[in-house]
Order: C-alpha cells, then sequence, then structure tokens
C-alpha cells in the first residue's frame, strides 16, 4: 500500500517517440549500402533497403496507413529511393572530407520528435554521424547546426545560411512529426507498449 502511495504522489509523464535512422555504407560487404527504418515507441514499424529497394511495413497495424493513403509505401519508397543517392553522395564527400580512401564508412542520420502526452511537450532532434563519430546535430532551439568536427564546419555554415532549411525542420519535429506519431499510435494502439518516464 505504501508504495502505491508513493507511486502515485510522483509526478509520471508518459512519452511517445517517432524515430527514423538512415544508414549509408561503403566497404561493407553481404549488407545493403542503405537502410532506413522508423520506430514508433521503440518498436520498427517500416523498414526500406538498397537490396529491396522498396519500403515494407513491419508491423500488421501499419496497413492502416494504406488504407488510408492507397500511395502511403510507394511514396515512401520514392522518397527513400531519393534519399540513397544522396546518402551514396555523401559517403564520398565525407571520405575526401576526412583524407580517406578504402576502407568501411558509415554514414547515418537519426531524427523524430518526443511528445508527452499529458503535458503536451515536444522535443525533436535532427543528428547526422559518421563512421560512429557525431557529424552534426541540429539545435531546434536556436535553428542552426552544431559541427562537433572541424570536417563539418562546411556543411555547417552552409545550411545554417539556409533559413528555408531551418523553417522547415523546425515546422517537421514541432508540428509534423507530432501529428505523424499520433496518427501511427492510434494505428497500433493496441499493440503498442506505452513507456513511461519518471521526471
Amino acid at each position: 500500500m505504501k508504495l502505491f502511495i508513493f507511486l502515485f504522489l510522483l509526478e509520471i509523464h508518459v512519452t511517445h517517440s517517432l524515430k527514423y535512422f538512415y544508414s549509408s555504407s561503403s566497404g561493407v560487404s553481404n549488407f545493403p549500402e542503405f537502410v532506413a527504418v522508423g520506430l514508433v515507441d521503440g518498436v520498427q514499424m517500416i523498414r526500406y533497403d538498397s537490396n529491396t529497394e522498396k519500403a515494407e511495413f513491419k508491423q500488421q497495424w501499419m496497413e492502416k496507413a494504406a488504407e488510408d493513403d492507397p500511395q502511403y509505401l510507394s511514396r515512401q519508397t520514392n522518397r527513400l529511393m531519393n534519399t540513397q543517392q544522396v546518402f551514396k553522395g555523401n559517403i564520398d564527400t565525407l571520405k575526401q572530407r576526412f583524407n580517406q580512401t578504402g576502407g568501411v564508412h558509415i554514414n547515418q542520420m537519426m531524427y523524430g520528435c518526443e511528445w508527452d502526452d499529458e503535458t503536451a511537450e515536444v522535443n525533436g532532434y535532427h543528428e547526422y554521424g559518421y563512421d560512429g563519430e557525431d557529424f552534426l546535430l541540429f539545435d531546434l532551439r536556436t535553428e542552426t547546426w552544431i559541427a562537433p568536427v572541424t570536417q563539418a564546419v562546411i556543411t555547417k555554415h552552409k545550411w545554417d545560411s539556409d533559413r528555408s532549411l531551418s523553417g522547415h525542420l523546425r515546422k517537421y519535429h514541432i508540428q509534423l512529426c507530432p501529428e505523424w506519431l499520433k496518427k501511427y499510435m492510434n494505428y497500433g494502439r493496441s499493440s503498442l507498449i506505452r513507456t513511461g518516464k519518471i521526471t
């Protein structure tokens, strides 16, 4: 009984997340050059890779997205095929910046949002990594990029000067991402497990 009262007195906030991970590689055998996955509350719901060149639902409840929008999967496939080409070019650019020729190299991006269903607070993130280290991070508060390594400074200056890019990212992370998160949570509400963070 004491434990119940203690837990009742704690302020518990339940947060939900929508995260996307993109990864491209060079010099890795028996693995797709590009892989993209989407997760809702840590549950993979969509996947694409350069071998299949096709976006695929990983949860049955995502079929509701196709019912609501019959072009959903084909649009995701086309978008990710284009992203695959961009990431392939990025690897070449990054190898030049780091003065690398051969070997195994990995370029990654993680972006998404978290939404607190009690306070409605939204946090977004957009991060790039290269060979396991941070490369570029978007600061949503200042709408500027952070370059943890000198090889990223060129891109930071270019992207910081593009105000339409920062405005687009802000709108995505604050408005669109939480809207999609809520839609996906509605699709999978019977099977998604709520994750709680005690604050």
